[in-house]
């Protein structure tokens, strides 16, 4: 099963960045998440969204 959140140690890889930068990232997706008013997960971000805001990928383009 695909996991529908990302955490922060996939985060940090795949962007090549240290665990606290990746902690402050999905901080700051969460934040946007909470004002469209989604409910968020401390320490992880929606995969979907997290590849939408850092790569553009809608849906259909994975």
């Amino acid at each position: 099963m695909n996991n529908k959140f990302i955490c922060a140690e996939e985060v940090a890889q795949e962007l090549s960045v240290s665990k606290p930068y990746a902690y402050k990232l999905i901080k700051r997706l969460n934040d946007e998440l909470k004002e469209k008013g989604f409910i968020t997960i401390s320490g992880r971000v929606n995969r979907q969204y997290f590849n939408e805001r850092l790569y553009g990928m809608g849906k259909g383009e994975q």
